[in-house]
């Protein structure tokens, strides 16, 4: 069994690819109906309370006790229940409720890397949730956009990329100011209190020489970092990086006007609340992704940050340069790229490694920005990190 799959009758529950599946055939449900019904199972036999739940899938964001209750109507519905009786979910009256149905398989025990959530405060007082996860050698990972460091394990998104960077190695992550579980509501999104939260982060978790992964917008992060303290980055790795930001690299009036969509996009989508903007950036972030995967993607970049910080979020990645600290990088460094990223276009990756010295590049067979468990790229790259990592070991 994958190590985040439950069986139960003739229904399988996959965390690992958010889906329900029964007699081997897809189920449809909507994020949160899957998060809700995700949580009782893994809480099988025990009364999970009302006031438990709704934390759990729906944080600090105030929903009235008719929508948990529709939730968990959808959720029986998912597992066959006609409504007269409750042979999978029971409700304990006045309490909450009880997933009742023995699990024939679940993940075994350990196999999710225990995390400790911590915070570190930040220069200007701004508070950064970061975690440890696994065993081995360290691996620091900085920061990008749309990141939660607790509800990524939950996420078919992430959840493979954790479990391959943790699995040999002691991994250090964040959330970034103004995202997940560190401080909302903050005066600077500008780089530089970016590359100062990492130095925050590193110095808060103690360790010293370490190799450093930067994905998007965080290898800009990253590549800041490793030219301020080179004899703390022992090597350096870049997933669908660039140097330049949307607006400084636009040479035409197209490349201009979609930089600017991306601004208007967010700015009409998320003050709305409708998931169809949402859903933009999903098809563009995983384009071959299936539709319950663009949901979970989308249903995540809502639960990461608020609509407000989004444009400024944009803006501010949109005018990142770090073409002049590039070619200062002096710790061996591999680039990854998928050939068809809609986000950031392979020339960006052609460009970094032109400007880092002994730099490699890797271009993959993708055009998802966010590389999926089971898509033949994702082997590839786990591969040459795992192998490019050891050498720094």
């Amino acid at each position: 069994m994958p190590a985040a799959a439950y069986r139960f009758g003739d229904f399988e529950l996959d965390l690992g690819r958010y889906e329900l599946r029964r007699a081997g055939q897809l189920v449809h449900v909507e994020p949160q109906v899957f998060e809700v019904l995700a949580y009782l199972v893994r809480h099988h036999g025990q009364t999970v309370l009302k006031t438990e739940l709704l934390d759990a899938v729906w944080g600090s964001r105030y929903v009235s006790d008719s929508t948990l209750t529709s939730r968990i109507k959808a959720a029986r519905r998912a597992l066959g229940d006609d409504g007269h009786r409750q042979s999978a979910i029971a409700t304990v009256h006045g309490r909450g409720y009880r997933f009742v149905v023995p699990i024939d398989a679940a993940p075994g025990p350990g196999r999710d890397p225990p995390q400790e959530i911590r915070y570190c405060v930040a220069a200007d007082g701004v508070h950064l949730a970061y975690a440890v996860t696994g065993e081995g050698p360290p691996l620091v990972k900085a920061a990008n956009w749309l990141t939660h460091i607790d509800r990524e394990w939950t996420s078919p998104v992430w959840r493979h990329w954790l479990e391959a960077l943790a699995e040999r190695h002691t991994l250090v992550r964040y959330d970034e100011r103004g995202c997940g579980l560190s401080d909302r509501e903050v005066p600077d999104f500008g780089f530089e209190a970016r590359v100062a939260d990492l130095e925050c982060v590193v110095d808060a978790v103690g360790v010293e020489r370490f190799p450093l992964l930067g994905l998007s917008q965080g290898g800009a992060v990253a590549i800041a970092y490793a030219v301020r303290h080179p004899e703390r980055v022992t090597h350096l790795v870049l997933a669908g990086a660039f140097a330049r930001g949307r607006f400084v690299r636009a040479e035409t009036e197209e490349e201009r006007a979609e930089a600017l969509l991306d601004l208007e996009v967010a700015r009409v989508g998320w003050c709305r609340g409708d998931s169809a903007f949402r859903q933009f950036f999903a098809t563009q972030f995983l384009p071959d992704a299936s539709p319950p995967l663009w949901d979970a993607f989308s249903e995540l970049q809502r639960d990461t940050t608020s609509a407000g910080n989004v444009v400024r979020f944009l803006d501010e990645f949109g005018r990142i340069d770090v073409s002049d600290l590039a070619p200062r990088v002096r710790c061996p460094t591999l680039i990854f790229q998928s050939r068809g990223d809609l986000r950031v276009p392979e020339k960006q990756a052609r460009e970094l490694a032109a400007l880092i010295p002994n730099s490699r590049l890797v271009l993959l067979d993708s055009r998802n920005h966010i590389l999926m468990r089971d898509e033949p790229a994702w082997p590839v790259f786990t591969a040459e990190l795992e192998r490019f990592l050891a050498s720094a070991a």
